[in-house]
């Protein structure tokens, strides 16, 4: 017997209760897709921005219990000059290691000689910092116009030029070459204060950290913390983000190896707000998932329930014909399969035309606590659809294989006398 033959038959019979089916099960089959797609761009482009643009890189090397205990003892937990040496001596010969960058957070007051205000400062040098946001060029350009609003920079030239995040500037009233001072404690407490001199702005992104933020050359960091050239830890940039894990593991067996005691901690770790939207969107995915199974699990039922009914003669038919029961469960499985089969084809383009409108249309919005647009783009996830392809597919199969059940037990003579 050529079971989907036959299925395709079945399906033909009534055209406009399966057409209505299909869009049912194709416009929920593109809902999920184009959703999936939406949040695979955000979870992109949020690491992305974690890597690049918060200059996190992709793996951070610190001395053990410097994220804890450091903040009360710095002294204690700070890389020395000599650290610093042999851990790059280590890395050194490690493929797939693109750049290392000494790193020194410091915080304290900054003031224009007239009012002052909190600083929180990272101390970078600026060929790192360059190297660290060079991933944020290679986006595409409706994104790259948006990621270059939030670019920063030092000037190599001169230590005492610094980076004001846009909202700490325009609270001191410091313009471009403004002046300002800088006041913290050294590492053994002692107040310790510079000038410095408002060589550019940036935008953090973030409106709780956009008038508190700056960045300062590493040079300057360390005389402001009175220590030589020491850091609180070593930002690693990799050739790929997908290797992070790998390698994670592959550089603490090697520092251990040296019987360096260093802790090892990847972008994702640092990141909370990229792992606070990660799980937003992956509980509101999974919600909208179920509602959409849920709405075809429903269709497909009730289309194919009316169907065995109607036909129940037939069934009844094929049974006095010697088709075993499980051959009439097979016809009807295969008759939902192909059903759903070719409803998320039409879905998948239903989907490839909503992006490409999306995509071409430029639409822009502005997240919550955020400084700046960013576009609404929607990715192509194809993991995400194989799997809602697979699970509708067998939900579907079920969906007919219920109401199938009770009409292949029922007996041939009622079967065949059903009005």
């Amino acid at each position: 017997m050529n079971t989907f033959g036959l299925a395709l038959r079945g399906l033909s019979r009534n055209r406009r209760r399966s057409l209505v089916t299909l869009l049912t099960i194709a416009f929920g089959f593109a809902a999920i897709a184009l959703f999936a797609g939406y949040t695979h761009n955000v979870y992109d482009g949020l690491a992305r921005q974690a890597v690049h643009g918060e200059l996190l890189g992709h793996l951070t090397l610190s001395k053990r219990g410097m994220s804890k205990e450091g903040k009360l003892d710095p002294e204690r937990y700070l890389l020395t000059a000599a650290d610093i040496a042999r851990i790059r001596e280590v890395l050194r010969d490690q493929p797939g290691i693109e750049l290392v960058a000494p790193r020194l957070a410091l915080s304290g007051i900054v003031s224009n000689g007239r009012a002052s205000t909190i600083f929180i400062a990272e101390g970078i040098e600026p060929g790192a910092m360059e190297g660290l946001q060079a991933g944020l060029l290679t986006l595409q350009d409706i994104r790259r116009e948006a990621f270059m609003r939030t670019l920063k920079k030092l000037d190599p030239e001169h230590a005492d030029v610094v980076a004001l995040s846009a909202g700490l500037a325009e609270l001191l009233h410091l313009p471009l070459q403004g002046q300002a001072a800088l006041l913290v404690n050294t590492l053994h407490g002692q107040a310790n204060a510079m000038d410095i001199t408002v060589g550019s702005t940036f935008t953090t992104g973030n409106a709780n950290t956009n008038d508190k933020s700056a960045l300062i050359p590493l040079q300057l960091a360390q005389s402001l913390y009175d220590i030589d050239g020491g850091a609180d830890r070593l930002t690693v940039l990799l050739d790929g983000i997908a290797h992070t894990e790998r390698m994670r593991e592959h550089l603490g067996e090697a520092l251990r190896a040296t019987g360096l005691d260093i802790e090892i901690r990847s972008w994702q770790d640092l990141s909370d707000f990229y792992n606070q939207v990660h799980n937003m969107f992956n509980m509101i995915f999974g919600f909208i998932f179920s509602i959409v199974l849920t709405v075809v699990v429903m269709g497909t039922a009730n289309s194919m329930s009316m169907t065995v009914i109607e036909r129940t003669r037939e069934i009844g038919t094929l049974r006095a014909i010697g088709l075993r029961r499980g051959g009439v469960l097979r016809l009807f499985a295969a008759e939902a399969m192909l059903l759903t089969l070719v409803s998320c084809a039409v879905g998948l383009l239903i989907t490839i035309a909503v992006r490409y409108g999306i995509n071409a249309a430029a639409i822009s919005y502005v997240p919550p606590n955020s400084t700046s647009p960013v576009p609404l783009l929607v990715d192509l996830d194809f993991a995400r659809i194989a799997f809602t392809l697979v699970l509708m597919l067998a939900v579907g199969s079920l969906a007919a294989w219920l109401p199938a059940r009770r009409a292949a037990h029922q007996a041939i003579p009622d079967a065949l006398g059903h009005n």
